[in-house]
Parts: structure tokens; C-alpha cells; sequence
């Protein structure tokens, strides 16, 4: 790895305990559920995140450019490249290597589905994405999900599936890898014991309560994970700097989510 990279990588994973606590602000048209609350006030739910100064942001292009400003060098930036859903509804990549380094950015993500006839596809953007960011020496995370499709084709959490989906995403090389957390914490070890780079958990879909992702997330911090990046479970709730603080304690503190919660005031 040359120092470029390095030190971008540093950047995200700054933290003494060697763990990633981000937030991605990234979700609109992969919902295609209107627009929530914590996505409709753009700049003051980036100024509760930021408050709480979580190891990085992730972000879409244009909100990058249009409303990160004031929080510019405050909080590692990462730039999203994808709009795509589950169902391929939607497979499009909006942004390059080269914008995530004119936007300042120390990562860009790509999202990426597998199982299923577009698999293949999915998995050669991230491989194009992977050699074009090498030009730059920036960092790649890629967001990886297995699909079911049992109905309408949604994300599967089942352990087989996860790890399916982690080896796919191992094989195009990016430098972070971000999948599903599976439900179980011996399984997920294995999968984190198999992944010879970062692997963090996602967020999860919106639970009922913060303490319901808390505990989710203690589950993953116990299985080995080296940290996680929550969306829905963080700008989903009010409270949105006491969220952050609250992921920051289980994810880099190891304390129990009561404890977390405490700590937050909450």
C-alpha cells in the first residue's frame, strides 16, 4: 500500500481502538420511501452528526458539494459512487475517484448487491471503481449485500449469505469492506476471521429503539468487527449527537448499550 492511500486509510480509522464509528447520510433514492425527516433537514442533521464527531461521514456528490462546507476538515469525508436497490431498479455509479479527491474525500464507497442474474455486473463496477481509484491512491469501501428472493428481492441476513457476499467482495479488491451484520456472533467471527482487510458491519435496518442497534452493535464489536457505519439508526431517531455518542461508546469503548445510553444522556 503506498503512503497516499495510507494515510487517507489512517485518516478514517483514526481512533485508538483501531475501529471505524461513521455515519452515511447517503440512503434517498435506494429507500424510494419518500423523504424522512433526517434526510429532508439536510444541513442541520449534518450538524448534529458532526457535533458528535463520528470517524467519518458518508455522503452522496451533490450534497457533498452543496452542504458539507461548514464541516469541511472537521470529520473525514467519504464519497458514495452508487444509487442502486436491491431489485436493480436502480444500478447507476454518479461519481469518480476524481471527484472524491476535488470534494476532499478520504474514501469512496460503492454499493453492490450479489446473488442473483446481476451479481457479475455489481461485482465488475466495483473492480472498475478499484483500478480507477488506484490511479489516485484513494481508498475503496465497498458496501456489500446479499439478496434474497423470496418475494420481492430484499437483503439477506442469513450467515452463508453474508460470508458469500464478503468473499465476492474480497475478490475485487477494495480496501474496506462493509457487509451485514448476520445475527450471530460465532458466524460473523468466522466471516471477520476470513476478511483479510476491515470489515464493518452496516447499520442495519431502523430498529424500534436505540437500544435495540445498540445491542446489535455490541454483537458485532464482540464478534471482531472492526467497527460500523449506521445510517437509519442514527439521523432515524431525534436525538441524533446523543445517538452518535452512543454508537462511539459500544463501537470504540466496548461499553454495554445501557451503559452507552447512560453515557449519552439518554
Amino acid at each position: 500500500m503506498n503512503v497516499g492511500k495510507l494515510i487517507r486509510l489512517n485518516r478514517i480509522f483514526a481512533h485508538p481502538s483501531g475501529r471505524l464509528c461513521s455515519v452515511a447520510v447517503d440512503h434517498l433514492l435506494a429507500y424510494g420511501q419518500g423523504l424522512p425527516p433526517g434526510l429532508r433537514h439536510i444541513g442541520s442533521t449534518l450538524a448534529a452528526i458532526v457535533a458528535a464527531r463520528p470517524d467519518a461521514v458518508t455522503l452522496h456528490k451533490g450534497v457533498a458539494a452543496l452542504a458539507w462546507a461548514p464541516f469541511a476538515g472537521k470529520v473525514p469525508l467519504i464519497l458514495q459512487s452508487s444509487f442502486v436497490r436491491p431489485d436493480d431498479s436502480i444500478f447507476e455509479h454518479i461519481a469518480t475517484p476524481e471527484d472524491a479527491v476535488r470534494l476532499g474525500a478520504d474514501a469512496i464507497a460503492i454499493a453492490a448487491f450479489v446473488r442473483g442474474k446481476t451479481e457479475a455486473a455489481h461485482l465488475r463496477a466495483v473492480a472498475d471503481l478499484v483500478r480507477e481509484a488506484a490511479r489516485f491512491e484513494m481508498p475503496v469501501i465497498c458496501h456489500i449485500y446479499p439478496r434474497r428472493f423470496d418475494g420481492e428481492p430484499s437483503v439477506s441476513f442469513e450467515p452463508a449469505d453474508v460470508a458469500w457476499a464478503v468473499r465476492c467482495a474480497i475478490e475485487v479488491g477494495p480496501d474496506v469492506i462493509k457487509a451485514p451484520y448476520c445475527g450471530d456472533v460465532q458466524a460473523y467471527a468466522e466471516i471477520v476471521a476470513d476478511c483479510p482487510v476491515p470489515l464493518v458491519a452496516a447499520g442495519g435496518p431502523k430498529t424500534d429503539t436505540l437500544a435495540a442497534a445498540l445491542a446489535m452493535m455490541a454483537e458485532v464489536i464482540q464478534g471482531g468487527g472492526r467497527g460500523a457505519t449506521i445510517g437509519r439508526n442514527i439521523w432515524g431517531f431525534d436525538q441524533i449527537t446523543a445517538a452518535v455518542h452512543a454508537f462511539k461508546a459500544v463501537i470504540h469503548e466496548g461499553l454495554a448499550p445501557a451503559e452507552a445510553l447512560q453515557r449519552a444522556g439518554l
